[in-house]
């Protein structure tokens, strides 16, 4: 079997669904016997080589078209590659870019699309599990071969233009870093509320961040937001009060080593994903926890 992957770059660095892809990519061309490809599209290809051909791949592809992702060229370039390659599979990036294209790129090529898939195996025929972690970092080696592939893009086809890149919300705080979040959703009601998420992120030296509906009422800035349009997390622990778990959250929350759950409905989605989860009141939870951590609740 040969798999092809589509790796992912933002601003001049590969990012982590890369190596994840390469991770899936490696583990299903080794269950067939088959090679995995991989392609790198725009950006700065030649250092992005250096990193990917220690990941296990078979053969990079380099496609040297803008900085920047681009829906029109990526859809073009990847339809391209997929008749030269003619891989059995083909692997994209779960991403608000790999979103963008992919449905895309499946339509153009008549194929099935599943996304969200967290495992592939092939056993007879290709089975994809759907759930809530990825994959780990790959392993690979150093006898990766790196072919400069001519996707002969139709310019007059590219209907959008990169004009720049905006980074989400700014701020002098970046989520992503961060190896504790505090994360509050629509649970907490009002505005005035949020202090105390803010108490208990202080008592516990982590940082806050929110689901969409606190940014969307203008009660925490953009740079706070947690999901698919806002920013993706791995942190060590991840709070979730609050917050009901829906899916354009979850997908950027969903890399947390240990997520702890507070909501008064047991059904919630977010409990399908918590490691921890407390049933209840969040205005009595929140305020035991930050005298138990050596904190002063606030007066809400």
């Amino acid at each position: 079997m040969t798999v092809l992957a589509i790796a992912e770059h933002r601003r001049g660095e590969l990012r982590d669904v890369s190596f994840e892809l390469a991770t899936a990519g490696r583990d299903l061309a080794d269950a067939t016997d088959g090679d995995l490809h991989l392609a790198v599209i725009g950006g700065a290809v030649e250092a992005f080589v250096d990193r990917l051909d220690r990941e296990g791949v078979d053969v990079i592809h380099t496609i040297d078209e803008g900085e920047e992702f681009n829906h029109d060229v990526y859809v073009q370039a990847v339809e391209a590659l997929y008749d030269e390659v003619e891989p059995d599979t083909l692997l994209m990036p779960n991403s608000v870019n790999g979103l963008d294209y992919a449905p895309a790129v499946a339509n153009r090529l008549s194929l099935p699309l599943v996304t969200d898939a967290i495992d592939i195996e092939h056993d007879g025929g290709l089975a994809v599990t759907r759930e809530k972690y990825g994959w780990p970092p790959a392993e690979g080696t150093d006898d990766t071969e790196v072919r400069a592939f001519d996707a002969d893009i139709d310019e007059s086809a590219v209907r959008s233009a990169v004009t720049g890149f905006q980074e989400v919300g700014g701020g002098d705080v970046d989520i992503s870093e961060a190896e504790v979040l505090v994360s509050v959703g629509r649970g907490i009601e009002d505005e005035e509320n949020i202090a105390l998420i803010e108490a208990l992120a202080e008592t516990l030296d982590a940082t806050l961040s929110s689901s969409r509906p606190i940014v969307d009422n203008g009660w925490l800035p953009k740079n706070r937001q947690v999901g698919q349009s806002g920013k993706q997390v791995t942190p060590e622990v991840y709070i979730a009060i609050g917050i009901s778990g829906a899916v354009q959250h979850v997908a950027g929350m969903k890399g947390a080593e240990t997520i702890v759950a507070i909501n008064t409905d047991s059904n919630a989605p977010i409990y399908d994903l918590a490691d921890y989860g407390i049933v209840d009141d969040l205005f009595e939870v929140v305020p035991a926890l930050i005298e138990e951590f050596g904190g002063e609740p606030p007066e809400v």
